[in-house]
């Protein structure tokens, strides 16, 4: 029979490892150890480890501290990773050890493997892969690495999609006349360009707040090493790896101003977490109103109608289903729990050192790849082609009561009360009541009342 295995050793003694694994006995200790959820960590995150390594291999050589081969072995092999090769080889659970050595010791072992088989000979690890570096700033680094990353690669094109198409929507319906609601109930009419201008402005807002908390992550602690003090690392690493990181991933990186905040804390994420909550915020209170708007098409308000993507029911024929806002609303609902999770993993800095990082890193990577794919889904399969139903719309505006608040600076709140409740009572379009209750003729009226008119805002009449 075949050997399925090789016999590795470290510094606790002799394991058993898969025979074609580019890993060695490190990474199998940890997938013997950690049988918790078969969730690995995310493939942005590994890219940003393997970025990590091939700067801290290129800028350990720029201060002849590595050999020139090795560190071009090294940079080569972690530049397959960040190429989307070998992420197999990355078999650790999330729930790992807190630090994320792990990890760390999985990227060291297969970047160690495939420069070797480059260069004919054995590169280890620890003393080569791992030089000037430590678990502990490596892990916190990557975090964020991985973030601006995906940020910027990922979500701001996304966002700026999302922004584009609302703006789109707008001007083609900013004239568009409709009832505004307050507590769900009948208010003073707005348009619907009005409506989606509110949108509009919440995702603005939520894309300057990431932007603005990426400042801080783009901070990092590489250079820092076991605590914060940089033994075993060159004073010069930090700039020096910081400049060729950027150069790497075209992304300005700087060290940062504190290392030990960078090691003993996850505060820039928690805040970052906290922005993309904001932006999750926002998708579930658009997704509900295009749920609400959409709701029917005869027992809702049947106010729009969103493209139909799909049957709705199993059982009642020609059913369908707001299906996007509402797949982006659960996505708002995972958001809103990573945020939790990382706010608790956050506190976790014990002295030194933050102990839940990897549920950090996969958590805040998997909001952000959320957040992407759903603005991008609300973009181009719910906002850019509903289509508005005029005669619901034109039937509650008639109809809608409230637009006797336009007659109070003529008739007074007490007068004008009675007025929408006898027409609401009754079920007439509030003109009518108004001319038999008031002395104001019907040109008045349809003046003072005009839906259009009482988007503008402003004192619409006055006493004589």
């Amino acid at each position: 029979m075949t050997q399925q295995f090789r016999i590795e050793k470290d510094s606790m003694g002799e394991v058993k490892v898969p025979r074609d694994a580019l890993y060695q006995a490190q990474t199998q200790r940890a997938v013997d150890n950690f049988q918790l959820s078969n969730i690995t960590m995310p493939s942005a995150f590994i890219q940003a480890v393997a970025y990590i390594k091939q700067a801290a291999a290129l800028s350990n050589s720029q201060l002849g501290l590595l050999e020139g081969d090795i560190a071009v072995a090294i940079a080569d092999a972690a530049q397959s990773i960040v190429e989307g090769q070998h992420h197999d080889q990355f078999p650790i659970d999330v729930f790992q050890t807190g630090s994320g050595t792990s990890t760390n010791m999985n990227a060291n072992e297969v970047i160690a493997t495939l420069a070797g088989r480059q260069l004919h000979t054995d590169i280890s690890p620890n003393d080569h892969v791992n030089m000037g570096q430590s678990s502990n700033d490596v892990i916190p680094t990557a975090i964020q690495v991985s973030c601006a990353l995906t940020i910027e690669s990922q979500l701001q094109p996304a966002l700026d999609h999302l922004i584009n198409v609302m703006n789109s929507k707008q001007q083609q319906l900013q004239n568009v006349v409709k009832t505004g609601r307050t507590h769900l109930m009948d208010a003073m009419p707005i348009t619907f360009g009005q409506e989606i201008s509110g949108w509009q402005q919440q995702i603005q807002h939520a894309k300057a707040a990431i932007q603005h908390s990426l400042s801080a992550v783009k901070k990092l602690a590489q250079g820092g090493t076991a605590v914060g003090t940089g033994i075993n690392a060159d004073p010069r690493f930090a700039s020096t790896f910081a400049a060729t990181l950027s150069q790497e991933t075209r992304i300005k990186f700087s060290p940062s101003d504190n290392p030990f905040f960078n090691l003993s804390s996850q505060d820039a994420i928690v805040a970052l977490s906290g922005q993309l909550k904001t932006l999750a915020v926002a998708i579930m209170k658009i997704s509900n109103d295009l749920r609400w708007m959409n709701s029917g098409p005869l027992a809702g308000l049947g106010e729009i109608e969103l493209p139909a993507l799909q049957p709705g029911s199993s059982i009642m024929p020609g059913k369908v289903n707001p299906v996007i806002p509402e797949a982006a609303a659960m996505v708002a609902a995972q958001v809103i729990g990573n945020d939790a999770t990382i706010t608790v993993a956050g506190q976790a800095g014990n002295f030194q050192l933050n102990v839940m990082l990897p549920i950090i890193a996969h958590n805040i990577l998997q909001s952000i790849e959320l957040l992407s794919n759903s603005a991008m889904a609300l973009a181009d399969k719910a906002i850019q082609d509903f289509r508005v139903q005029p005669n619901n719309i034109e039937a509650a505006l008639a109809k809608n009561p409230i637009l006797v608040t336009a007659l109070n600076p003529v008739i007074g709140y007490a007068k004008a009360a009675q007025i929408a409740k006898q027409a609401y009572q009754q079920g007439r379009a509030i003109i009518d009541v108004a001319e038999q209750e008031t002395e104001l003729d019907r040109e008045t009226l349809q003046n003072l009342l005009d839906p259009a008119r009482l988007t503008q805002g402003g004192i619409v009449a006055s006493k004589s």
